[in-house]
């Protein structure tokens, strides 16, 4: 976009509660049941009935407004939003309108300088979710599943304080890891547990009013997010350097073709009718209960970043065995991985070498399996993958066995629910080989076999002997000494002139 234009964006995130059961009947939140076999009268709206809201439900939400720096309401009293929808059974959505939960709070991130900003947090509400249409191209109708309805949200709506499309991506970033940390909700885009719609609007540089807002829906990733700003700031700019005026609608983003695309005009809040919900009296919020579950905050990942720099540091006594600011970054990206580092730590493990082995060899079979770290720790009540993981990589540093071998041992450990690595060595045979004899014989049959790669070392290219190393790992099936592999190698060439 050009620097005539200024953008003004604000984010409204909703966030799915990881309580059991509904914000207003006991009915459970598991996803992936058979549609419709989690309801009950209340979530589906019949007469006569009356909603009770979970308390764990408010406990999880009062535990994110005092992580976002939000004011409290004193009187808490929930509303309701009228309008039609198939999947939404009662024709009114329980919400709050004019007292939300939360008020006036603020998240803060790296603006694109890294410099610390601060974005704003208007509101943070409770409501309850509606269910889900089911579309299937083949017939001209659509099935309802409303074993989502009454799922317990929590929406966060942010001042339009953001300018960026990038700085959005960093909020909602930020935002995720926090509530992530406070173990409220998983944060799953994929199954609905995070949604996120974002209001953009530009507006000449200098001006003070804002301009028309168009809201975009239909975003399922942080990318999608920043990729539908970043082309709505674009269109906006056109639109207004044709001549034209941009219309206040809501518009889908589309990632197939890259583009927003117009759904609708905008509903105002008039629209929606808004009053008292009737059948829930408004009450007091209780300080103490605001009081416990303050004291009950985990640390927040602001507070564990200025921790792991001050303890694990570089800076700190593990001088060079410690870890980088960039480093320290992922290690506080989520909760699992600060805690599994910190047990391999106080185990004697340097943070160094226990960064290197989570980033690389943890991460790895995380991705491979579509798991989270929490989940991988849940196959056995008895399995720790700190443990196994200290296990491993004392063997490796002990040189009994290689790395590539210690891949093995992770994943067969997580195979099987066991932490007894050397059992997993002694089964499987991935003893280190650092029989100069055995390990000589092998490196000959190497430089006999390649060639290329011996006359690219002997003219000076030192890449050339670690391709020469990765052979006799490879012939040895993973168990040779690399260290000493790479010194009988170069020995032997040595010898050849």
């Amino acid at each position: 976009m050009s620097n005539k234009y200024e953008t003004v964006i604000g984010l409204e995130v909703h966030v799915q509660l990881a309580t059991k059961t509904k914000a207003f009947c006991g009915c459970s939140t598991t996803f992936g049941a058979e549609p419709n076999t989690q309801v009950c009268p209340v979530c589906l709206g019949l007469p006569g009935v009356l909603p009770v809201y979970n308390r764990k439900a408010f406990e999880y939400a009062v535990k994110v407004a005092i992580a976002l720096n939000c004011d409290i309401q004193k009187i808490v009293k929930f509303d309701r939003k009228n309008y039609y929808y198939p999947d939404l059974p009662k024709n009114y959505q329980i919400s709050q309108y004019d007292m939300p939960l939360a008020y006036s709070g603020k998240i803060t991130i790296a603006d694109e300088d890294a410099k610390p900003m601060d974005i704003g947090i208007t509101r943070a509400h409770l409501e309850e979710d509606a269910g889900k249409l089911l579309h299937d191209e083949k017939y001209d109708f659509s099935y309802v599943d409303l074993n989502r309805a009454g799922t317990p949200l929590l929406e966060i709506v942010s001042e339009p304080g953001i300018r960026s499309p990038e700085q959005a991506h960093r909020y909602l970033v930020a935002l995720k890891r926090t509530i992530k940390y406070l173990g409220v909700s998983d944060c799953n885009m994929e199954e609905g547990s995070l949604r996120c719609d974002a209001n953009i609007s530009i507006r000449q540089k200098g001006a003070k009013e804002l301009g028309s807002k168009v809201e975009i829906k239909n975003l399922n990733s942080f990318k999608a997010v920043r990729d539908a700003l970043a082309f709505e700031e674009v269109r906006q700019e056109e639109v207004l350097e044709e001549g034209g005026k941009i219309v206040q609608e809501t518009r889908l983003w589309n990632a197939d073709r890259n583009l927003t695309e117009s759904m609708r005009t905008k509903e105002e809040a008039q629209d929606y009718r808004y009053f008292p919900e009737p059948d829930l009296v408004p009450f007091e919020v209780d300080p103490g209960m605001i009081e416990e579950v303050r004291k009950a905050m985990p640390e927040l990942p602001a507070e564990k970043r200025e921790r792991f720099a001050e303890q694990y540091g570089t800076k700190s006594k593990w001088g060079r065995d410690g870890v980088s600011g960039e480093e320290i970054e992922f290690l506080v990206s989520e909760r699992a991985i600060a805690t599994l580092f910190e047990k391999m730590v106080g185990r004697g493990i340097s943070p160094k070498v226990a960064y290197n082995w989570i980033k690389g060899e943890i991460m790895a079979e995380v991705n491979a399996r579509a798991k989270t770290i929490e989940q991988i720790e849940q196959i056995e009540p008895s399995f720790s993958l700190s443990e196994l993981s200290v296990n491993i990589v004392e063997m490796i540093g002990s040189l009994k066995i290689s790395r590539l071998a210690g891949k093995e041992v992770l994943n067969e450990g997580i195979n099987t629910g066991t932490t007894d690595a050397a059992l997993i060595v002694k089964e499987k045979g991935l003893e280190q080989v650092s029989d100069e004899g055995e390990l000589e014989s092998i490196a000959v049959r190497v430089i006999e076999e390649n060639e290329k790669s011996v006359n690219d070392f002997k003219s000076g290219k030192e890449n050339a002997l670690s391709f020469l190393v990765g052979q006799v790992m490879r012939q040895s099936k993973g168990k040779a000494n690399p260290k000493l592999a790479g010194e009988i190698l170069r020995r032997k060439l040595e010898e050849q002139g």
